[in-house]
């Protein structure tokens, strides 16, 4: 008698244990940056084609190949400072289940070539000013912003506004992404 309690109570526990972990696997604690394409709320990843990198939705990070390895990090490197992620194409990565998206890279690389448009795409927020949105260079503009006060009120940051470069049609973003 005592054997068949002890077996009962070892299914039950056994059963919680699966219920549990089902309910557990299944939570998508990541919010899609304000960048990201309107629609895709349950997807994991983005692919850029124009920096072959990657967003991760659920971490908030970027994966990005460098120095011989594929690097996870909040930010984008200072590479890709006038990347705009507004204007940037999203491959939402809909075929894929996991934790490393560059196991398709070779693939995605080739059918997604840097400057791949496919249908239009909205963003679900909206880009607040001319200039780039990468978040990091937000932050190291401030840093220069800063460091070059010097007391008077002199434009000094801004060379496009030089008598040489009156006229011309030029962006900081190199004419790369929407207007």
């Amino acid at each position: 008698m005592n054997s068949l309690k002890l077996m009962i109570i070892g299914i039950l526990f056994f059963v919680v244990s699966i219920t549990k972990a089902q309910v557990t696997v299944n939570v998508n604690l990541g919010n899609p940056p304000e960048w990201g394409p309107v629609g895709y709320t349950e997807v994991r990843y983005y692919y850029l084609p124009d920096i072959e990198a990657y967003y991760d939705v659920e971490t908030s990070v970027f994966i990005y190949f460098g120095n011989g390895v594929w690097i996870r990090d909040r930010f984008l490197p200072t590479r890709y400072r006038n990347y705009d992620l507004y204007g940037g194409y999203k491959v939402v990565m809909t075929d894929y289940r996991g934790n490393a998206p560059y196991h398709n890279f070779k693939k995605y690389k080739v059918k997604y070539k840097k400057g791949y448009r496919g249908p239009s795409q909205k963003t679900i927020g909206s880009k607040e000013k001319k200039g780039n949105s990468n978040p990091n260079n937000k932050k190291s503009s401030v840093k220069q912003q800063k460091s070059k006060g010097s007391g008077n009120n002199k434009p000094t940051l801004h060379k496009s506004s030089s008598s040489k470069n009156k006229g011309s049609n030029q962006s900081h973003g190199g004419g790369k992404g929407k207007k």
